[in-house]
């Protein structure tokens, strides 16, 4: 490439880049110039409506046109204005108000944080709705109006805003709301003046924003709850689009994972509520969305009607609902379905444990730690009668297996003689197993209430950063059938440990050599389980996990320090010498074998007649 060459390309590009520069200024101040020309038209046609008695004749002729002022001199002030934004808040709860509607749009949780820790809003947005229609001008609904707040501060610390919007002609709707100064139940007054009325359709709808760290598992939470006065309580869980009709309704309830809104009648029940919810599946944002329209009963004064509800917005805390002593507890699943039973086992059990150990002890894992020592020390008796029966079926063995070899493959020959042998020895064989039927209540009370209590929530162990979760130590980047994106390690820890308990047990107990699938499920069982665990939260994860090595470090010990094998056999061997009692039980059993028996001794000759 020559001299010349160089040079005219070096013009090229001094153009290029000049045209580039040029054109970028230009876009640049056209863009400015765009904005300042919108920002102009909105001020000269869209400037904020004022009220046509209190305008200046500038204002006047510079907004709306006097067509529409003229038609605005003719309507109440509440049908046209300007909606504002106005906040009450005690230490716990935020609550934010449109006066046009006069209704919460936004609720904040002062005391939590979501898991991304930014501020934990329930609801925020247009989504959001808390109207009545009037019987008024065919039918006017609240959320139409432009209402006047008037906020107070109470000497005790309640906050209060009353908002009014006045319809002209001695008529007036009064919406007042009042903030405890230390609570999450909201009270709320809907006062009518000059207007007759026995009832008002309240329309109650809530988006639930998401707040915790799987959307999957918060969206399998979200639910419905709604009380009849009489104690009758029903809930739904949010899946599709459903529709409930409900008569007597005290109060109705959205909750989510750990945090609820409830709408309660004060005085008395809603007369009539139809409730309709659905999941919002494609919103990544927002769990699922509810909407209750409830009949709410006025009470008539002399020239004013008032309806009184109350509005719950807070943490689904088991004490905190408790105590407002209308089964709003129920909120808190402790059990349902076909076991709805452990829920008594939780309430009148496991929850008193929790919260005893609790209040002394802050470190919540170190509370699943105690709760498992004392729940095994009690246990510990029926513990020890489940080794020591699984003993003096090991010390039998060699008589059992004498006895098929001399019995051959007569099965139920082999379980008569079996029997006979186990009641002369003194052997419950059943004995083993009643250790479990008072473990398995506990173990599955666990799965309820481990995953549903607050208080695990961002509570941090080891590498767990938050106990009501699951524990990812590594996300794959994709889903694994029946497994999931990640790997728990406090499940794989549960599963191993379980997998250990089993070697041992099978070491320790004998096998039963007619049932060969018995002598693999042990192992097969907590492979299954792994799948299901690995989305559970991390708290009911490492319970298990701690549960199994305490049942090893248990047994161990029981069987080195407590079981005298040769001492166990050499009391069955005596208890043969002795006579023989048998229990109606064993004797109505040890009958039913017996017809069994007879029955298929007569089968192969009337097989042989034909």
């Amino acid at each position: 490439m020559d001299r010349n060459q160089v040079i005219g390309f070096a013009l090229l590009a001094l153009l290029l880049i000049g045209y580039l520069t040029y054109n970028q200024h230009e876009q640049k101040v056209y863009l400015e110039q765009k904005k300042a020309d919108s920002i102009a038209f909105v001020r000269a046609h869209l400037r904020p409506i004022v009220d046509s008695s209190k305008a200046s004749p500038a204002s006047q002729a510079v907004g709306v046109d006097s067509l529409t002022l003229q038609r605005r001199k003719s309507q109440p002030s509440s049908y046209y204005g300007e909606a504002q934004t106005i906040t009450l808040a005690n230490k716990k709860l935020s609550v934010q108000f449109s006066s046009k509607g006069a209704f919460p749009v936004a609720a904040n949780l002062l005391e939590y944080k979501t898991s991304r820790m930014t501020p934990l809003y329930l609801f925020n947005g247009k989504g959001n709705q808390f109207t009545t229609v009037l019987p008024f001008d065919n039918g006017k609904s609240t959320g139409d109006l432009f209402f006047t707040p008037v906020t107070t501060n109470e000497p005790n610390g309640d906050k209060t805003v009353d908002f009014a919007a006045d319809l002209g002609d001695g008529k007036k709707v009064d919406m007042i709301y009042t903030l405890p100064a230390d609570d999450y139940m909201m009270r709320c007054s809907i006062v009518l003046t000059g207007i007759t009325a026995t009832s008002l359709p309240i329309t109650w709808q809530t988006q639930g924003l998401r707040t915790e760290k799987d959307i999957t598992n918060e969206r399998m939470a979200a639910q419905v709850y709604f009380r009849n006065k009489a104690g009758d309580a029903d809930y739904f869980t949010i899946r599709e689009d459903k529709t409930v009709t409900n008569n007597a309704t005290q109060w109705v309830g959205f909750r989510k994972q750990y945090f609820s809104t409830a709408l309660i009648a004060a005085d008395e029940q809603f007369t009539k509520m139809d409730l309709n919810f659905v999941s919002k599946a494609e919103d990544t944002l927002i769990v699922a969305q509810t909407r209750a329209i409830v009949n709410l009963p006025l009470k008539p004064g002399s020239n004013t009607q008032t309806g009184s509800m109350r509005m719950y917005i807070g943490p689904n805390d088991y004490h905190t609902l408790q105590s407002y002593k209308m089964d709003m507890d129920d909120m808190v699943p402790l059990g349902f379905g076909v076991m709805a039973f452990v829920k008594y086992v939780n309430k009148f059990a496991l929850v008193p444990i929790f919260y005893f150990l609790a209040g002394t002890v802050k470190n919540y894992a170190l509370v699943i730690v105690l709760m498992t020592l004392f729940i095994r020390l009690i246990l510990s008796f029926f513990t020890y009668k489940s080794y020591l029966s699984s003993a003096k079926m090991r010390v039998m063995k060699p008589e059992l297996d004498a006895l098929r070899e001399k019995i051959g493959d007569d099965q139920q020959k082999f379980s008569m003689e079996q029997m006979k042998l186990y009641r002369s020895a003194g052997v419950n064989p059943l004995g083993g197993c009643l250790p479990m039927l008072f473990q398995l209540p506990i173990l599955l009370s666990m799965y309820y209430m481990f995953p549903n209590f607050i208080e695990f929530r961002q509570q941090s162990f080891l590498w767990c950063h938050d106990l009501s979760t699951y524990d990812s130590i590594f996300n794959f980047g994709f889903s694994i059938p029946a497994y999931g994106d990640h790997i728990s390690l406090f499940t794989l820890m549960m599963t191993g440990s379980s997998l250990f308990l089993a070697v041992y047990n099978r070491n320790m107990t004998p096998q039963d050599p007619n049932n060969p699938m018995m002598k693999y499920m042990p192992y097969i069982f907590p492979v299954i389980l792994m799948g299901v665990f690995n989305k559970m939260a991390a708290a009911l994860t490492f319970y298990y996990t701690f549960s199994n090595l305490l049942s090893i470090a248990q047994q161990f010990i029981i069987q080195k320090y407590f079981i005298n094998e040769a001492a166990i056999h050499a009391q069955l061997q005596e208890n043969k010498t002795k006579p023989v009692t048998q229990n109606k039980w064993a004797a109505k059993f040890e009958e039913m074998q017996k017809q069994q028996t007879d029955k298929n001794k007569t089968t192969p000759r009337i097989n042989k007649k034909n």
